[in-house]
């Protein structure tokens, strides 16, 4: 059994979706996991699709009309046969605060600096009730190496949290 994982972008239209997930059945494929999102009116995703060796090739190659026709740009990775092991901490990652430029970055740096890998991320902005201001919300899940003490990681990102002034609960996840 071959793993494909796929990325997808185009502009957002009704259809998209069926017309990818047409081709992967045509080919005996299984939809194993995705997220997708509309995003500043481009429609993008991410797909990993199991389909059985044999049709792995026609599979990827019966995608090509799909961009010939300017639906979506796509592109095919087959995933690795040996994940890694799961080991290590899966933690929750909760922030909110006001919106400004660098918050991703500054928290994505402290954790990778500590060996703390982001297995999944979401963030948006929204308009503050009551006052307007653009609040910027994220949520994650991370693995963190099984030898980090929980309690020094806490209070990095508590010490982060208010430079620059948001909230951040980390929980352990799972």
């Amino acid at each position: 059994m071959a793993s494909l994982v796929l990325t997808v972008i185009g502009d957002d239209r009704s259809g998209l979706v069926d017309a990818l997930s047409g081709v992967v059945s045509r080919h005996g494929g299984n939809w194993d996991r995705s997220h997708m999102a509309r995003l500043a009116g481009k429609f993008a995703g991410i797909v990993v699709i199991d389909v059985a060796d044999a049709c792995a090739d026609d599979l990827i190659a019966d995608l090509a009309p799909l961009e010939s026709q300017g639906l979506l740009e796509i592109t095919v990775e087959r995933a690795a046969d040996d994940e890694p092991a799961d080991d290590g901490v899966c933690l929750a990652l909760q922030l909110i605060g006001h919106d400004r430029p660098g918050i991703v970055h500054e928290i994505s740096h402290a954790l990778a600096t500590r060996g703390v890998s982001i297995e999944e991320l979401e963030t948006e902005t929204m308009s503050a009730p009551m006052a307007g201001e653009q609040l910027f919300e994220a949520t994650a899940v991370l693995r963190a190496p099984s030898g980090l003490a929980l309690d020094e990681l806490r209070a990095v990102l508590e010490d982060l949290a208010n430079e620059l002034m948001v909230d951040i609960d980390l929980t352990p996840d799972r």
